[in-house]
């Protein structure tokens, strides 16, 4: 990998010195900088953040990141590490903000909702007339064989054709732009993190976060709130609540939040009850109706009667009450079929199938092993290759060639002959990076995206941020919590916030 000698142009020589920050930033010909551009300057939009960081005492910034770290913690963030024995963290946040210039948002926003719109029309197709797989849109046996189809949706009526209500997906860029990295339909993660980390910056950086005319974020749960209730077909107003596994799951903090924040329910399914296909809460009032109820479970726990018998999460008959159009689940059950890995290589000819229009954000290069031709070019380059389980998540399971050893690319090329069909291949990106506080000073890491995308009745919107992961580890491209990685805050400007001097 080439580095840059540290660039001596203007900007370095006019806010350098040894006790900088920047002293040991090293820029890379092989990866976009998110602050800086190949010459060393910063971008436009980075200007005034760049030049308040480059003058800050190293001890400034660390009370800086002390003072972010605790406000984090005091939210009580965490997630879930798995090993022999699962434990709960602080996620870590850096205290550096990754910022984007209103035409970067709104490109993301335009490719967010187009890509929504054709995953919701997709599944509507595959769950009734199935006219793409007929159509050879998609190999039917992909879709029919894949563990997320629903059987049980065939031929349901799911409220305004919305399949999908909270999306989060990922975006990654390189040097070639932004490109979409995954789909996370079924129950997507991340918003807790985003609000905390805005709420943790906005007062670390009160003075900066106002010159910068920041977008707002705070306003996502009352979006949530009219996205959910506009999918309820009742002629009042409709009765919203949050299922949650329980106090001993580690995202019960998050779920909490969210019900609080809305002003609504949150339940377990111990507390629900089905009369007459409708749907009950057990309250200290007597028994309340919910018409629309956003799951935080994964659906085989929704219904024991439809789903796993010996599941305790849910409430037997629920499904019942769905089909009958007296519930509203969000997201449907079945929505997983969108987001099966292998799925993913042929969401760019989905839009052209339903929309008739270009993807406006483009796919990442996928080789489907279950394609005995693709199968073979992934054992061939395994040392080259990113390899990850069709059902993967949260980084497990997969293989990062270059940073493997022949030990394991020998055994996981068993596990892929074993099961090709498990398995997607795709090239090593290379992932932007972004300044991140560690050790001192400032280094460069590697950053991904999640923004969030609402689904209702009217129509979409796209909350101006996001869920920035962090590769903390030096050298690494994993940016998932449970890998070593951590967040950062995103700050969308507004169009009238490019560039401009450094505040007092």
């Amino acid at each position: 990998m080439d580095y840059l000698p540290y660039p001596q142009l203007n900007f370095w020589q006019e806010h350098m010195d040894d006790t900088s920050g920047f002293n040991r930033y090293e820029l890379s010909v092989d990866f976009y900088d998110e602050m800086f551009d190949s010459d060393g300057n910063p971008h436009e939009a980075s200007r005034r953040l760049s030049q308040v960081l480059a003058q800050l005492a190293p001890e400034e910034l660390e009370k800086l990141q002390e003072g972010v770290y605790r406000r984090f913690l005091h939210e009580g963030i965490t997630f879930t590490v798995l090993g022999d024995e699962s434990s709960e963290q602080i996620i870590p946040i850096d205290c550096v903000p990754r910022i984007l210039t209103a035409d970067e948002w709104e490109t993301i926003e335009r490719g967010l909702k187009q890509r929504l719109t054709a995953l919701n029309l997709f599944l509507k197709d595959v769950y009734h007339s199935g006219h793409c797989l007929r159509d050879k849109v998609v190999p039917i046996d992909l879709v029919l064989g894949c563990p997320q189809y629903c059987m049980e949706m065939r031929g349901v009526v799911v409220p305004h054709d919305v399949y999908v209500s909270v999306c989060g997906t990922d975006i990654v860029r390189t040097r070639e732009g932004f490109a979409v990295l995954e789909d996370n339909l079924r129950v997507p993660s991340g918003v807790s993190y985003m609000l905390a980390c805005r709420n943790a910056m906005k007062v670390a950086f009160s003075g900066l976060y106002r010159a910068h005319k920041v977008r707002e974020v705070a306003d996502y749960t009352k979006h949530l709130y009219a996205t959910l209730a506009s999918l309820a077909h009742v002629g009042r107003s409709p009765n919203v609540a949050i299922l949650t596994p329980g106090i001993y799951n580690s995202a019960y903090y998050k779920h909490a939040f969210l019900a609080g924040e809305m002003g609504i329910d949150l339940v377990e399914g111990r507390d629900l009850e089905v009369r007459d296909a409708v749907l009950y809460a057990r309250t200290t009032a007597g028994l309340r109706r919910i018409d629309v109820l956003y799951r935080r479970i994964d659906e085989d726990f929704l219904d024991p009667v439809t789903f796993r018998g010996d599941s305790m999460l849910g409430a037997s008959g629920m499904f019942h009450a769905y089909r009958a159009g007296n519930l509203v689940l969000a997201n449907a059950p079945g929505t997983g079929v969108a987001d099966d890995k292998s799925l993913y290589a042929f969401v760019p000819e989905i839009i052209r199938y339903f929309l008739g229009e270009d993807p406006i954000l483009s796919n990442v290069e996928t080789h489907l092993c279950r394609e005995p031709g693709e199968l073979a070019y992934t054992l061939e380059n395994l040392e080259q290759l990113v390899v990850k389980e069709v059902g993967g998540a949260g980084g497990y399971g997969m293989l990062v060639g270059p940073q493997s050893t022949a030990h394991e690319r020998e055994q996981y090329s068993r596990r892929l002959r074993a099961d090709p069909a498990g398995f997607i291949a795709q090239p090593v990106l290379n992932l932007s990076r972004a300044p991140c506080f560690i050790d001192g000073g400032f280094s460069p890491r590697h950053v991904d995206l999640r923004p969030f995308v609402l689904q209702g009745r009217e129509g979409s919107h796209v909350v101006p941020g996001g869920f920035c992961r962090v590769a903390l580890r030096r050298g690494s491209l994993v940016v998932n919590s449970s890998q070593g990685g951590g967040c950062k805050d995103l700050w969308v400007l507004g169009d009238s916030a490019q560039g401009g001097a450094v505040p007092c």
